[in-house]
């Protein structure tokens, strides 16, 4: 219970936040959802349209395919927590700038040591340069990577194609859901230690 009220308690301050351009543009902010007491986040790139609307992450076309490989690993967005780099709709569902991510860095790093999931998996080449600069996502999609991350630790990472690039490339939909996949074992690995 502890851990909700925490999560809930730095959601409402992130409602509030002004630290960027998008906040002045945006209808409103997507903290994010699922468990405070997930083992596993999910971190994609910036709210879309029907994310704004809606004020919950990944709720459009590339949330339902996200839905269905949860449903292939047998879970639920309930049993997992979902977020992104970015609270706030970034116009034309542009990508979010650099500055924007670091504006927001302080709230994912706030969620990231409330819920401390024991496996943080990246959706796109955005949230996995956050963690991962010095990497391809062509070259580490798919893989666990663990990383002592300032501020937040050890870590493992599980990178993935971001679940809108499989929509528009039909190719990378068997990678993703080939990788995704692995992540009932990855979490095996992790809970053995």
């Amino acid at each position: 219970m502890r851990k909700e009220k925490e999560l809930e308690k730095l959601n409402k301050k992130m409602l509030a936040c002004g630290k960027c351009i998008l906040r002045s543009q945006c209808k409103q902010v997507v903290p994010g959802s699922g468990s405070a007491n997930a083992e596993i986040m999910f971190i994609g790139e910036a709210p879309g349209k029907k994310e704004e609307e809606l004020g919950v992450p990944f709720v459009g076309a590339a949330g339902k395919f996200l839905d269905e490989m949860l449903a292939v690993i047998k879970l639920k967005r309930e049993d997992v927590y979902i977020t992104n780099t970015v609270k706030c709709r970034p116009p034309e569902n542009r990508d979010p700038t650099s500055e924007e991510k670091a504006a927001c860095w302080s709230w994912l790093e706030g969620q990231i040591k409330i819920i401390q999931p024991k496996l943080i998996i990246t959706l796109g080449r955005h949230s996995m340069n956050l963690f991962l600069p010095d990497k391809k996502i062509s070259e580490v999609h798919g893989k666990a990577i663990k990383r002592n991350y300032p501020g937040l630790g050890e870590q493992t990472f599980f990178t993935l194609y971001h679940p809108a690039a499989a929509l528009y490339n039909g190719g990378l939909r068997e990678t993703l859901i080939k990788d995704f996949k692995k992540i009932p074992k990855v979490l095996k690995l992790i809970n053995k230690k």
